[in-house]
């Protein structure tokens, strides 16, 4: 999913995958299937058949800690952060964990060919040799949103795609 925020003098794109579901609803889904999975164990303990009920909670933790563990990963984040003067990349989940800070007049962007019809196309911001790539988790979409916005606002200094109708 991608979003931009234009102010006066910066335009701020916050890149970040795409969520089915918040963690407020897996919560709500692992309570859903909690009940009667530990009904089911429980009335099993109760005949005797008592090995059951460690085999449900290690089912439900394994469940919780994947469902904790995806929602911790599509936390993570591009903002790109474009002012008159200067270009500014943070990556990270919740808050930056890498920032690179660019000048404009001197940054492009390079865009790569996709390697599949359903995938989008690559895009790195390069400034002076060093290139930055950015919204690699996106789908087809958002990404070609991210790139209209970027080519908006940078100029384009290696097209790999050139002469795909996509662009």
């Amino acid at each position: 999913m991608v979003t931009s925020l234009r102010h006066p003098r910066q335009l701020m794109i916050v890149a970040h995958p795409n969520r089915s579901a918040s963690w407020q609803a897996n919560k709500l889904v692992l309570l859903a299937l909690s009940v009667p999975s530990l009904g089911i164990a429980i009335g099993f303990a109760m005949v005797g058949a008592w090995p059951i009920l460690p085999f449900a909670g290690l089912e439900l933790a394994a469940l919780g800690s994947a469902l904790y563990v995806v929602n911790w990963k599509l936390q993570y984040r591009h903002v790109i952060t474009l002012t008159d003067d200067e270009v500014r990349i943070d990556k990270g989940f919740y808050l930056p964990r890498q920032s690179w800070r660019f000048d404009r007049a001197h940054t492009g962007v390079a865009i790569e060919r996709e390697p599949h019809p359903w995938e989008g196309p690559g895009i790195c911001l390069q400034h002076r040799g060093e290139a930055v790539r950015v919204g690699e988790f996106l789908n087809r979409e958002d990404c070609l949103a991210l790139l209209q916005l970027l080519r908006r606002e940078l100029r384009v200094r290696s097209d790999s795609s050139a002469g795909f109708a996509a662009f």
